[in-house]
């Protein structure tokens, strides 16, 4: 299978997972239950040689798709929100090439030390253990 049709059938995918998954949810339930709070903290995912496809809930109990190209580094998110026909969506959130981003030493990282320090640190040792 080419590298396009990958791609599209994980983005397929993903697509069918997030309609099945708004179908269940707009169906009213046949049976009286308590209700229980549900914790929007799992997520799904996949990959084949090229992408890799990850899913999860937003705050807002919107449904996620995250889509990275690992070999074009780039990453695309959709969004799809439930509940009555004319709220139902798929949204596209944005993309970026990521391939930069993967060259940073660090950003907003609040390590005891940087990588620069621990680069350093790990030369010295090196150089007194010879």
């Amino acid at each position: 299978m080419s590298r396009k049709n990958h791609s599209g059938a994980i983005l397929f995918a993903g697509f069918a997972l997030t309609a099945l998954g708004l179908v269940a949810e707009s169906r009213p339930s046949q049976t009286t239950t308590q209700s229980v709070p549900q914790l929007p903290s799992y997520a799904t995912s996949d990959s084949d040689g090229s992408m890799i496809a990850v899913t999860g809930i937003d705050v807002t109990g919107g449904s996620l798709l995250y889509l990275i190209d690992t070999q074009n580094r780039q990453l695309a998110v959709y969004q799809a929100t439930g509940g009555t026909s004319s709220t139902m969506n798929v949204k596209f959130v944005g993309a970026r090439n990521i391939d930069l981003d993967l060259q940073v030493d660090g950003y907003n990282d609040r390590s005891e030390f940087s990588f620069k320090e621990l680069a350093k640190q790990f030369e010295e040792a090196a150089g007194k253990g010879k």
